[in-house]
């Protein structure tokens, strides 16, 4: 990655990002021996400047960070790597150092959320009932919750619009599961469907 550690004195910024809501949990510094064990561990390791020591993030609560990607800026000299939080990051307690997580983002948790309900295999979730009940019982409420969300569209009840709204948007993200589709893929289309708009 051919970083710059003589800038900060041996240490660059390291953000550390949710993976799947891409929200920022901490900021921590890195040498590049705490680097190289990330890297072989897996798990986001820092350099305490206050110790003067390694530390590995979760190594006394075991809400560890789970690696998924590191990458470097334009200068060479910070970090953003995103990560699956174990558990809470901060101290306090709260999601993130920088207060508790906004709810941006939260659909790619839920998405996440579902696809455990499912590989868990658990009689009493009712994602997983409905996704035993097959494609045909999934897709028919899909249907069934954008009518509702077309019909409490015309009325001016916000909250129930909102409800119906969140209801079309899970079941949706329950097809895609069945479909075998993140969502990030129809993201993917959108992106370039705007692309396109962009130049034509």
């Amino acid at each position: 990655m051919n970083i710059d550690f003589t800038k900060g004195n041996g240490l660059v910024p390291a953000i550390v990002q949710d993976e799947a809501t891409m929200q920022v949990l901490m900021l921590g510094y890195m040498n590049a021996e705490a680097l190289e064990t990330t890297r072989q561990t897996g798990k986001v390791t820092f350099y305490s400047r206050s110790r003067m020591a390694l530390w590995t993030k979760g190594e006394t609560s075991g809400n560890y960070l789970q690696v998924k990607n590191i990458r470097v800026d334009c200068d060479k000299d910070t970090l953003l790597i995103t990560a699956v939080p174990m558990g809470p990051v901060c101290h306090t307690g709260s999601t993130s150092c920088f207060g508790e997580v906004s709810a941006k983002g939260f659909i790619y948790q839920l998405e996440k959320i579902i696809g455990n309900r499912i590989a868990d295999s658990d009689e009493q979730s009712y994602t997983y009932r409905l996704f035993q009940k097959g494609m045909n019982a999934i897709a028919q409420k899909v249907g069934e919750e954008a009518v509702e969300l077309i019909i409490e569209s015309k009325d001016q009840d916000l909250g129930r619009f909102k409800n119906e709204a969140a209801d079309l948007l899970y079941h949706f993200l329950v097809l895609l599961r069945a479909k075998d589709i993140d969502l990030s893929q129809v993201e993917e289309v959108l992106k370039e469907r705007n692309g396109g708009l962009s130049s034509g």
